[in-house]
């Protein structure tokens, strides 16, 4: 009974120690180990005392360093003994790397409450609904208004200020009159319109 009680208490224990990550990520390293060369020996000896076999990824953009041991039971006495430890007159922070699972090689598809994000979507979601158009809004007090007016009138909609214009609408005049020629005060009166000129065209590329 003691035997077989110590064995299924090895096999417990060993299926603990696998399931412990063997890397370390190593924060707020200083600048001068990733480029002083004696230096970064130093770093890597307080590692390989716990783990001769230690390999290690050095991240220099983001000051970090990931510590990759044999043995997920060095990895976790080197944190706990080096974790905000001083090297090179700043304190060091260790981590345990997190290690992802991946079910399948291959790429699942999305779950059928995610589809309808695909443009577009292979299916709507339950319970959706297709929503009514609203009716478009008509400015009544407007349309009486200009009704109202003769041709030739205006009306201020909207007063101007210092910062902003005046918003005035103009009726046009009545052409309706009959008569095929125009006098030349007639035509002096009428307003011309002029047309906004075009800009200039200029490359951007010499071809």
């Amino acid at each position: 009974m003691q035997q077989s009680e110590s064995g299924g208490g090895a096999a417990t224990s060993e299926v603990q120690v696998n399931e412990q990550p063997n890397a370390l990520i190593a924060c707020k390293v200083p600048e001068e180990a990733f480029n002083e060369q004696q230096l970064k020996e130093q770093f890597e000896a307080l590692f390989r005392a716990f783990d001769p076999g230690t390999s290690f990824q050095f991240f220099r953009s983001f000051r970090r360093v990931r510590i990759n041991f044999t043995d997920a039971l060095a990895a976790a006495e080197a944190r706990v003994k080096l974790h905000k430890s001083d090297f090179n007159g700043k304190e060091m922070r260790l981590y345990f790397a997190q290690s992802v699972h991946i079910g399948s090689p291959r790429l699942e598809p999305p779950k059928p409450e995610k589809q309808f994000l695909i443009s577009p979507p292979a299916s709507p979601p339950v319970g959706w609904a297709q929503s009514q158009d609203a009716m478009p809004g008509l400015n009544y007090d407007l349309l009486c208004a200009v009704s109202k007016l003769g041709p030739g009138e205006q009306y201020e909609l909207h007063t101007g200020t210092k910062n902003t214009p005046s918003v005035i609408v103009h009726v046009c005049e009545d052409d309706s009159s009959g008569e095929d020629e125009e006098t030349a005060e007639e035509k002096r009166e009428r307003p011309k319109i002029i047309q906004t000129r075009r800009p200039d065209y200029v490359p951007s590329v010499n071809q």
